[in-house]
């Protein structure tokens, strides 16, 4: 077909077939559908959606549009996690090496920070020396020695991903449901994987907001594995607030560490336990979820876990000493608190805020180009549900000689609520899917 004519058939909401979706993927990667028959059929897409089949289909052409990574020589079964993105959100750099030591081979494509959610490459760029860029024989060879690796999308995997998503971050189609899930997807089925965890966010932080678009997005992506003969369980998990209490890059690395260590806040401990347990069970390294759990906390509690990151750090060519001296990491010097105005307790931490103004510190871009700057950063000192006293400091701002600051810190109190009671809590975990099956949370 003309690109025209599946251009047309879309805006008229008409099922595209197999041939018209290839070809589709296969003009972007070559060059011979210009950028704005591209962004004609983004658009339609978004307006007009694709069923479960033709999304199946694009993520399929996407992966299929570049090299694939080819893992089979690695013994071990290989389970990768994903997250659609939230604010303090560094799980992957906790979960990573704790599902290594637990006999999970995890190699993991992570992407970079872009509008108010945080990027997994700009928090381990923060480390001195870290390099996210590995030919495919060096993250073969980072995973045969430590069994995690974390690295960045390289230019022959899913090369139409990187294309599309270009066009898409200026045609105001990324939130486009079956774009989301190929975008996703195609990378995952590059990977070479056996098993896939995913972490679907949900709240003000997140980039499905409420419920049951989260679910939707969820249960499109299990669809997506499925067909591709990838074993998959979702979890929804919480993001109206922070997870965690640091936001940028730096300080969640210190956050990450410190939690290898045992020291790390309750709700990132609990969470990157409960996803580690979750790659376990679908490694088929543990019969249940409890039995997956107590593994992980034992590779926890025993410094297992915290070994392998090291590993993977001196691997990757970082300088593995900041697992002990933070003095190391680029940490920004300036310091600005926000206060509680009254007595009371913290009602609302809305995370969607508090990444916006990280952002304007300079710890994410609002644009793909933007300089990141890895020492600034939110510190997290009452979450809600806390009772405070007017004047205590909520949040603290590292800042960098003052840059960002004046909007920084509006955006900071709009985000903070304090009301007389506390609020309702809000569950960690609201659903867990195993393929397309809910089950127990």
């Amino acid at each position: 077909m003309r690109a025209v004519d599946v251009i047309r058939a879309k805006r008229d909401g008409r099922k595209l077939d197999r041939e018209a979706v290839t070809g589709f993927v296969e003009g972007v990667t070559s060059g011979e559908w210009p950028d704005y028959q591209v962004s004609a059929l983004l658009m339609a897409i978004t307006l007009r959606g694709m069923d479960q089949e033709e999304t199946c289909w694009l993520a399929e052409a996407m992966a299929d549009s570049g090299r694939r990574l080819d893992l089979r020589g690695l013994p071990g079964p290989k389970v990768d996690k994903h997250s659609t993105g939230g604010v303090g959100d560094k799980a992957s750099i906790v979960v990573a090496p704790l599902a290594a030591s637990c006999g999970v081979i995890v190699p993991m494509i992570s992407g970079r920070g872009l509008g108010h959610t945080g990027g997994t490459l700009d928090k381990l760029e923060a480390i001195p020396r870290f390099s996210v860029h590995l030919a495919p024989a060096e993250t073969i060879a980072i995973l045969s020695a430590c069994g995690c690796a974390i690295v960045g999308q390289s230019d022959d995997i899913v090369p139409a991903d990187r294309l599309l998503y270009a066009l898409r971050d200026v045609t105001a189609t990324v939130e486009s449901l079956p774009l989301i899930t190929a975008s996703i997807m195609s990378k995952k089925m590059a990977e070479g994987l056996d098993g896939l965890v995913l972490d679907v966010k949900t709240g003000s932080g997140a980039v499905a907001t409420d419920l049951e678009a989260s679910r939707a997005l969820a249960r499109s992506l299990l669809e997506a594995g499925s067909k591709a003969g990838l074993r998959s369980r979702a979890l929804i998990t919480d993001m109206d607030a922070p997870l965690g209490s640091a936001v940028g890059n730096a300080v969640e690395i210190v956050e990450s560490i410190e939690t290898l260590k045992g020291r790390g806040p309750d709700d990132l401990e609990r969470l990157s336990v409960r996803l580690a347990a979750e790659m376990i069970v679908v490694a088929g390294i543990a019969p249940s979820l409890t039995a997956a759990e107590r593994l992980a906390r034992d590779r926890l509690a025993s410094g297992a876990a915290l070994d392998r990151l090291r590993r993977m750090i001196c691997g990757q060519g970082g300088d593995g000493r900041v697992v002990d001296d933070y003095g190391l990491l680029p940490l920004a010097s300036g310091r600005q608190v926000v206060c509680a105005p009254s007595d009371g307790y913290v009602s609302r931490l809305d995370a969607g805020l508090i990444g916006r103004a990280a952002v304007l510190l300079g710890a994410g871009r609002s644009r793909s180009g933007d300089r990141v700057d890895h020492g600034v950063g939110i510190m997290v000192r009452a979450k809600p549900g806390d009772r405070v006293r007017a004047g205590e400091a909520v949040l603290e701002i590292l800042h960098r000689d003052g840059f960002g600051i004046d909007a920084a810190v509006p955006m900071a109190v709009a985000a903070l609520e304090v009301a007389e009671a506390p609020p309702p809590a809000r569950p960690l975990v609201f659903d867990a899917f195993d393929g397309c099956a809910r089950c127990q949370t």
